[in-house]
């Protein structure tokens, strides 16, 4: 499938399976994969049609579903040696979608030999398609996307509630992101923010805004100073910035966010 085909896939699916549901969910189509971990059945049926249909057009390409892995956690083990994957976050931002809000996103990454190739985030609600491919730069919808200059003031972000609030060291203090992965790099592209601190790093969250972020300009890594690549087992806690240099000063003082025990 070209790049253009799996964007229209993603696109049709969510016109069908998401879209329709979006303030329309009935109790018996929202459930929970652990506490407080949402799923609903466009989610499930979104991540079975989206699969398929990559199954089918690369047969021995692994593909690593946000909700397979919910079931079968031994898939994430089969990832990690994979040498073709695909990631796909059926419904990314479940929570937003479920309480309605239009921030949540449909997300596929491409993997060949660890590194991610291609990526796709549609954002349903904002009618927004971001792809972007290794060497060919990022886009929206056909426009070419390049990381604005970073603010004086550098503006931070985080998914992790915990650190809501939290300044490191003299930089301004941290505040929510959009809860949903597939907005956050795209506004993180586009200057929204200069950098967001994750602490999960869960493939299929990352993988397709990292593409997007550093075709785009901007840098990600891990606080440890590691590099991103989705198919390692990863230390906790990531940055995603603007360029090298805020990533650098940004993981050089993440050191003094409280981490969980491994």
């Amino acid at each position: 499938m070209d790049t253009d085909d799996v964007l229209r896939l993603i696109q049709e699916v969510a016109a069908e399976v998401v879209t329709p549901r979006f303030g329309h969910l009935t109790d018996d189509e929202v459930g929970e994969k652990g506490p407080g971990d949402l799923v609903t059945a466009a989610d499930r049926e979104a991540e079975a049609r989206i699969g398929e249909a990559l199954r089918r057009a690369y047969p021995s390409a692994l593909v690593l579903g946000e909700e397979a892995v919910a079931d079968d956690a031994g898939l994430l083990d089969a990832f990690r040696t994979a040498d073709h994957a695909f990631t796909l976050d059926p419904v990314d931002g479940t929570r937003n979608f479920v309480h309605g809000s239009p921030d949540h996103a449909v997300m596929v990454a491409e993997l060949r030999a660890g590194e991610v190739v291609r990526s796709w985030i549609w954002q349903p609600q904002h009618e927004a398609a971001y792809v972007a491919e290794r060497g060919a730069g990022a886009w929206r919808d056909g426009e070419r996307l390049q990381r604005p200059p970073v603010a004086a003031d550098l503006h931070g972000v985080t998914g992790r509630r915990s650190w809501v609030g939290r300044a490191l060291g003299t930089l301004r203090a941290l505040e929510l992101t959009w809860v949903c992965c597939g907005v956050d790099y795209p506004k993180l592209v586009e200057g929204a923010a200069d950098y967001a601190v994750f602490g999960s790093t869960k493939p299929w969250d990352h993988a397709p805004g990292s593409l997007l972020l550093t075709e785009a300009g901007g840098a990600v890594g891990h606080f440890d100073g590691t590099a991103y690549r989705p198919q390692q087992d990863p230390p906790f806690g990531l940055v995603a910035a603007a360029d090298a240099e805020v990533l650098a000063l940004v993981r050089g003082l993440a050191g003094a966010l409280p981490l969980p025990r491994r």
